[in-house]
């Protein structure tokens, strides 16, 4: 299958640590090959993604959606994972807040409403009601399809937490669900992966998503 090309542009974050210490600056290394997910359907446990860098290539396992994979451009439906090209359009960790203008005033929020209480709030709600919380495990990032088609994404209040529902990449609070066919249609990964992802990429960066097999559903 052909492979979409992303390239991170380099940039520096400026890192504070503790009150009295000095700031230091910690540059970003340029990605230049895919960040590219494949997800095989015969053998799930098998489906995995990898980020390169320089001379450096970081191999992490996913697993996906408990109802099987969308055909590329497809509308986003509960418990499939759609094959295709998506921007980063949010990233969400306790550690990096980054998300789209757009998406800001769709929420009706603030933005530093959302950067306090956005991924505290969704880390917090009890999606399968088993008393566990932290789905997301360490980080969430959200996609968006290119090139755009209708998707579903939206902010909403669910069990009275103010959240964003799209489709993502993110932790886990239960590897054992890695490598499985069992997300409501999302990638998940451990979170030491997502922790790397989340520091490599940026706003507008593309992740390509592809399996060896055919969608099943359109």
């Amino acid at each position: 299958m052909n492979e979409g090309r992303i390239l991170l542009a380099t940039g520096s974050i400026l890192i504070i640590v503790g009150c009295q210490q000095p700031t230091t600056t910690k540059k970003t290394i340029a990605i230049e090959k895919p960040i590219h997910i494949e997800l095989d359907q015969k053998s799930p446990g098998e489906s995995k993604g990898n980020l390169e860098k320089e001379d450096e290539k970081h191999e992490f396992r996913v697993g996906y959606g408990k109802n099987g994979v969308g055909c590329k451009g497809s509308k986003f439906q509960e418990g499939v994972t759609p094959l295709g090209k998506f921007k980063v359009n949010a990233i969400l960790s306790k550690n990096k807040f980054l998300i789209d203008n757009a998406l800001v005033k769709t929420s009706g929020r603030t933005k530093e409403y959302l950067k306090q209480n956005l991924f505290n709030n969704m880390s917090s709600i009890d999606f399968k009601g088993d008393g566990q919380t932290g789905e997301y495990g360490s980080g969430y990032i959200s996609l968006t399809p290119v090139p755009a088609t209708p998707q579903p994404f939206t902010f909403n209040t669910y069990d009275g937490k103010f959240r964003w529902y799209s489709f993502a990449i993110h932790g886990t609070n239960e590897e054992s669900r890695i490598g499985k066919r069992v997300t409501g249609g999302c990638i998940n990964m451990k979170n030491e992966d997502i922790d790397i992802l989340i520091e490599n990429i940026n706003l507008g960066d593309e992740v390509v998503i592809t399996s060896p097999q055919s969608c099943n559903l359109s």
